[in-house]
């Protein structure tokens, strides 16, 4: 599998796409999208292509609980029925659902077509759509269904990010936290102190942290050692995130989960890795102050704990962790027995 691929970041990265279609002389074109960004994004990405480009569209539903076999079985049967063959192109033009789902269909189908990831969500940009991993839920357990395989190209254009509501900008952030967390501590300073508001430095943040995620993942393709180092805030974060998906109430966006997970996981930090408590509650109300609590009770503890070990990071039984013993840096495969968990899921519980 090959690992390096180009990543267009700057503003002006769209101009660059309808050359790139010209050069790789495609057979046919499909653009994956869902309800939201063929309204939203999918007029802009007209804009920057001339009536020579033809394409088919292909829609599915939003949201995280229609990542799964049933909507892959609907893009394939799609691919079949516009005859798309070997040398087709699937440009998936979404968040990290779109990003996911597609990748995993077009590497599947026909043994494998190519794609291209056009990421409009903020969590796509700075982290879904780089590094290579896809995956499908089953029975809402996050990615139990995946591979490797990565796209030709992406696209990184920041005007997506002014169609999105803050909630969706938030889930992003989630991940910009992670990496300055477990990578940079000058750059985590930065991110302490992003106005929102001034959409100048969000680029320049976003760039940095597309920087820093592709950097890890060239170094370790696969997740076998370093790569691990991003899954800092996921273990007990796809548990929260697999838990209010089984709920009849609002479902959590995987950013949100992943905040609750770094509170979480910093906790644990300080317990195995003697990370400061003082890190701790600064970045934990740091977090806390910018997403809404998300209400869990005592007696939903264990049934999160269970849920962890369904996780694909886990090693003969134990829940494995990537944990920071300092902000700016990360210590992989730490394994937290029950109680310690049970303690780190009651702190944020706690929390005011």
């Amino acid at each position: 599998m090959k690992h390096k691929y180009k990543i267009y970041t700057k503003n002006d990265s769209l101009e660059y796409l309808e050359w790139f279609i010209y050069l790789e002389n495609f057979s046919s074109i499909f653009i994956l999208v869902d309800e939201n960004t063929k309204k939203y994004c999918l007029p802009i990405l007209k804009n920057y292509l001339s009536e020579n480009v033809k394409y088919k569209i292909i829609k599915i539903k939003s949201g995280e609980n229609n990542k799964n076999l049933e909507t892959c079985n609907l893009v394939w049967q799609k691919l079949t029925k516009y005859k798309a063959d070997r040398y087709s192109l699937l440009i998936n033009l979404g968040g990290g659902v779109i990003g996911d789902l597609g990748g995993f269909c077009a590497s599947t189908f026909k043994r494998g077509i190519r794609f291209i990831n056009i990421p409009t969500s903020l969590m796509a940009q700075v982290d879904a759509s780089i590094g290579g991993k896809l995956g499908i839920n089953l029975d809402n357990l996050k990615n139990q269904i995946g591979l490797f395989s990565t796209p030709k190209a992406v696209f990184i254009n920041t005007e997506f990010l002014k169609t999105l509501p803050k909630r969706e900008l938030l889930s992003g952030f989630a991940e910009i936290i992670k990496h300055g967390l477990i990578y940079n501590k000058e750059y985590f300073d930065k991110v302490f102190n992003l106005n929102f508001d001034d959409f100048d430095s969000l680029n320049d943040v976003i760039n940095e942290s597309i920087k820093i995620k592709n950097k890890i993942v060239l170094q370790d393709p696969k997740e076998k050692n370093i790569r691990k180092i991003l899954n800092f805030g996921h273990t007990v974060g796809h548990a929260i995130e697999t838990y209010s998906l089984g709920k009849n109430r609002k479902v959590l966006f995987h950013g949100e989960a992943v905040a609750i997970g770094i509170i979480c996981e910093l906790y644990l930090s300080h317990k195995l890795l003697n990370l400061p408590f003082d890190d701790v509650e600064i970045v934990s109300n740091f977090i806390n102050l910018k997403y809404e609590k998300y209400d869990i009770s005592i007696n939903s503890i264990d049934e999160i704990i269970e849920l962890m070990k369904n996780d694909k990071k886990n090693q003969v039984n134990k829940i494995n962790f990537s944990l920071i013993d300092k902000i700016g840096n990360s210590i992989i495969n730490q394994n937290c027995s029950k109680n310690e968990i049970y303690d780190a899921l009651k702190y944020y519980i706690n929390l005011k």
